[in-house]
């Protein structure tokens, strides 16, 4: 095969794999409904929804204060062991919700007390110590820590090539068109409430795939949000559990 003749078999490759690739998108784990086709690029049409916490909210990070090697130093030297003995009472904060999600609190709650907490930003003018109100409302309640988990939900769709034959039934279904990609990633700190000391981990990634119709979009999508969202949660209280066990 001539030179010429090679690049133009990469270039049509290229663009059939353009045009199989659907899109992709990226969510939040608390605006993890179905959006349809606007969904594909981070569209949200959930009202309820305002946004995220930042780790500079929950860790009490004022980047404004200047920093020095001393004040380094001291926080170092004072640094202690964190340690969640079982079954005791934790606030559980999930961002971006006005509540955890049902899942988390059922993983949670085979290990530790959960008492749920807004993770909703607050949209207040100038700076706040929202560190320093959060520890204060959890001490308040009797609670030594703090778990604040984020998430977010990743996925692309690729067209089958089955796509010509969609709408032919199949035992009152359609033949599915569409195949979904979907990975959920989670980040966890845990806080201290009475010293403010915080430590933050990863549980691995969790990864699907799955089949669908133009009818079925919706429910196959939600279906594997729900599978990620409790194989990743129970994967972080797991963590938790023996990373911190007293």
């Amino acid at each position: 095969m001539r030179l010429p003749q090679v690049h133009a078999v990469r270039a049509a490759a290229g663009l059939c794999l353009l045009l199989l690739v659907s899109g992709c998108a990226t969510r939040s784990i608390s605006d993890s409904g179905y959006q349809g086709d606007s969904g594909r690029y981070g569209r949200s049409h959930n009202t309820a929804y305002q946004g995220e916490l930042t780790e500079f909210n929950v860790l009490g990070i004022d980047t404004t204060v200047p920093v020095t090697d001393e004040a380094i130093r001291a926080a170092l030297e004072s640094r202690q062991k964190m340690t969640v003995a079982k079954n005791s009472p934790v606030m559980l904060v999930q961002s971006g919700a006005m509540i955890p999600d049902e899942a988390m609190v059922k993983a949670f709650s085979q290990y530790y007390q959960p008492i749920a907490f807004s993770g909703r930003p607050e949209r207040t003018e100038g700076k706040t110590n929202y560190a320093g109100h959060l520890r204060m409302a959890a001490a308040r309640s009797g609670t030594e820590k703090i778990m604040v988990y984020w998430g977010l939900l990743e996925s692309g769709r690729e067209n089958l090539s089955t796509k010509v034959v969609s709408w032919v039934p199949i035992l009152g279904a359609l033949v599915p068109d569409e195949n979904q990609r979907m990975r959920i990633r989670l980040k966890v700190a845990l806080v201290d409430v009475k010293t403010g000391q915080w430590e933050m981990f990863s549980p691995e990634p969790f990864e699907d795939v799955d089949f669908s119709s133009r009818g079925s979009r919706a429910a196959t999508d939600q279906a594997q949000v729900a599978l990620l969202k409790d194989k990743a949660y129970r994967a972080a209280v797991m963590q938790l559990f023996y990373k911190f066990s007293s």
